[in-house]
């Protein structure tokens, strides 16, 4: 394993070099279910879908297409898919969509064998954007740049619920 001394680390922050530093290897921050289509984050013990809706587990990997929908669409998404599963699957916050950014990585910014087949596009939070009567907050994965659009926009949705 690399490691770094202190002065290295700050010379590497200095010059912008950051990105271009190892990463801890997925293995250690995600645990994918044995039937493959969750992903636990062992960083912030949350629970997501490993393919984004629209999109379904098939043969290691994400199968399809991913849908597109409005805010409120992807709301109801989420509340469907708890009701039909029994599993309290939501839609994240922009916090927690967020974290599971890769920004070592672009188009998309997310580790792609943990969540292989994501669109390099933009995802719904569930956060509201209080200065924007009719905006919500959105992380787009083609380079993790997190942002508001309007509800009525079409963007792609990946759930998530608590562990248990």
């Amino acid at each position: 394993m690399f490691k770094m001394n202190r002065p290295f680390t700050a010379l590497a922050v200095s010059l912008g070099l950051l990105a271009f530093l190892p990463t801890a290897p997925a293995a250690d921050r995600y645990t994918v279910s044995a039937n493959g289509q969750e992903v636990k984050d062992n960083k912030t013990q949350l629970v997501w879908r490993r393919c984004p809706e629209g999109m379904s587990w098939s043969v290691n990997t994400c199968a399809g297409s991913a849908s597109y929908l409005t805010h409120q669409a992807a709301l109801q998404q989420a509340t469907s898919e708890a009701a039909g599963t029994g599993v309290a699957w939501r839609l994240p916050n922009v916090k927690e969509l967020a974290s599971i950014v890769d920004r070592s990585r672009s188009y998309p910014a997310i580790d792609t064998l943990t969540f292989p087949a994501t669109p390099s596009s933009a995802f719904w939070s569930s956060s509201p954007d209080v200065g924007y009567a009719d905006g919500a907050w959105s992380v787009d994965f083609s380079d993790g740049g997190v942002d508001y659009g309007g509800r009525g926009s079409s963007f792609a949705v990946r759930l998530v619920r608590a562990s248990q």
